[in-house]
């Protein structure tokens, strides 16, 4: 405390604790603000990666369907082609031949 002041003694150093006590907590504070910021930032960097997880998911679910469906057209089509095949060939009746054959080999 100044000794030769013509404030009282007492205001003076309640003014001076105050600033002692700010100047105190001000790495506290500091700290307690980054440690708010990165706790914040650490929060939207986990939803990012959840939502691009999210995504991915979608992304692979659909690339699936997708392959899935090809699958399913390729043999549709395979089976039409050699459907027609079939119909403008002499396979079906030589098939009809060889049955009734084994047909009357079966009956002996």
């Amino acid at each position: 405390m100044a000794i030769p002041t013509p404030v009282n003694g007492q205001v003076t150093d309640s003014v001076t604790q105050s600033n002692v006590e700010v100047l105190g907590n001000s790495p506290a504070m500091g700290m307690g603000a980054v440690y708010q910021s990165l706790g914040h930032s650490t929060g939207i960097m986990f939803e990012n990666g959840v939502a691009a997880q999210q995504q991915l998911a979608i992304a692979a679910q659909a690339a699936t369907n997708q392959g899935v469906i090809q699958i399913y057209s390729v043999n549709t089509m395979a089976g039409a082609t050699a459907a027609s095949k079939i119909a403008t060939s002499d396979t079906p009746d030589t098939l009809m031949s060889l049955v009734t054959a084994l047909k009357a080999t079966r009956e002996f």
